[in-house]
C-alpha cells in the first residue's frame, strides 16, 4: 500500500509540474513579407489571407501563391505568379488611402466600416468591375 501511495504521490508531482510548465510556440518568421508587418502572427497572417482575401476576392490561395516545385503544396515565398505583385500593390494603395484620407493608423487592425479594404471594389469577386 506505502509503494502505490509513493508511485501516485511522485506521478502526481511530475504531472504538476508539467502542467505549471509554459510551454511557448516557436517563433514563426515569414519569408518574403514586403508590406505585412515581418513580426506578424500566424493568427493575424491566417486571419487576413482567409478571413480578408479569401474572401472579399472569392478565391483561394492558389491564386496568388505558386506551387512548390514539387507540385505538391503551395510555394507562399515565391513570387513566381504576379498576382502576388498585384495584391501588394493594392495593399499599398488601400493602406495609403485610409492613412491619408480616413487617417486610420492600422486599417488591417481597426475593423472599422470607414476603411478601406479589398471588399470596398472586389466585392467577392477577382477581378472588380
Amino acid at each position: 500500500m506505502n509503494k502505490k501511495l509513493t508511485i501516485v504521490l511522485l506521478l502526481s508531482v511530475c504531472c504538476g509540474g508539467l502542467a505549471a510548465m509554459s510551454f511557448k510556440a516557436p517563433d514563426v518568421r515569414y519569408k518574403n513579407l514586403k508590406v505585412l508587418p515581418k513580426n506578424i502572427s500566424s493568427k493575424e497572417l491566417n486571419s487576413l489571407m482567409a478571413d480578408d482575401f479569401q474572401d472579399a476576392l472569392g478565391v483561394t490561395c492558389s491564386f496568388c501563391h505558386a506551387q512548390n516545385a514539387d507540385g505538391h503544396g503551395l510555394d507562399y515565398a515565391s513570387d513566381a505568379k504576379p498576382e502576388k505583385e498585384i495584391t501588394r500593390q493594392m495593399m499599398r494603395m488601400t493602406l495609403g488611402l485610409n492613412k491619408k484620407y480616413l487617417k486610420v493608423r492600422h486599417p488591417m487592425l481597426t475593423g472599422s466600416a470607414l476603411v478601406v479594404s479589398c471588399n470596398t471594389c472586389h466585392k467577392g469577386q477577382a477581378f472588380p468591375e
